[in-house]
């Protein structure tokens, strides 16, 4: 059998290349996208071959650190029959585990962001796709995939004392919500866009220049904005063409 261990490791690989593929497939569907596909093509300044390389590199990162942490921590999470079956430890550590790694990339993300060096030099590689598309999510400068990603999902890990079969679907989790954050479409009865404000309008106008200085926020809440300041409304707006355009709310204009 494989072990929780191995699973954990690559079991959200490749739930990041099959949910992206699936948006790919759906990428057709020009009457929810929030660009159109020409923008995709014309607009983004690395080509999607590069792109794959540069995920494909970070995952590999990914995977490796993983399994370090797995062989030194063992089965540490697992410290009781009570804890394997508790709904409600689950839950917290579940829960913990969301708290932590939007804590970590919400502050790493914006000093990334308001350091010259490091957004010249790291982190614009990731706004390279001034059209984001699904399996662009994990675009990154390898340091900042191993900052932001590796060691904000170690910590995650370590604080919320969960167990390698819970970081499965909790890193599976965490990687189809990524995916749905970049993926460019507004489905009608996407589950992630009812219950979460921080979704794929959200951070598309992150990738927007007037909105490079907020949202910050990800994968989940949208806390830190709002407590920090740096949360920007907009609104979605039926787009000439088809589609839809996440843009400014009114009260921003006004201001």
């Amino acid at each position: 059998m494989v072990s929780d261990e191995i699973l954990g490791t690559f079991a959200p690989i490749f739930v990041y290349w099959a949910y992206s593929g699936i948006y790919v497939m759906l990428g057709s569907l020009d009457n929810y996208r929030l660009h159109s596909k020409k923008d995709e093509d014309e607009k983004n300044l690395i080509s999607k071959f590069d792109v794959v390389k540069g995920v494909l590199l970070q995952q590999f990162v990914q995977a490796v650190v993983a399994l370090i942490l797995f062989a030194v921590t063992g089965n540490s999470g697992e410290n009781s029959s009570e804890q394997k079956t508790s709904i409600f430890v689950l839950a917290r550590q579940f829960l913990t585990a969301m708290m932590v790694l939007d804590t970590w990339q919400y502050f790493m993300h914006r000093y990334m962001h308001h350091n010259k060096f490091l957004y010249r030099h790291i982190h614009s590689q990731h706004h390279r796709l001034i059209v984001p598309y699904a399996f662009g999510a994990l675009y990154n400068h390898p340091l900042e995939g191993l900052l932001l990603d590796t060691i904000g999902g170690a910590l995650s890990f370590l604080i919320s004392g969960m167990s390698p079969r819970m970081s499965i679907f909790f890193f599976s989790f965490a990687t189809i919500k990524t995916v749905d954050d970049h993926c460019g479409l507004w489905l009608p009865g996407n589950l992630f866009h009812v219950f979460f404000k921080n979704n794929t309008a959200y951070h598309d106008v992150h990738h927007q220049l007037y909105g490079s200085k907020y949202n910050f926020s990800q994968p989940f809440f949208v806390m830190w904005d709002r407590i920090l300041g740096t949360y920007m409304p907009y609104s979605l707006v039926k787009r000439e063409g088809g589609g839809f355009e996440a843009t400014l709310a009114k009260d921003c204009k006004d201001e």
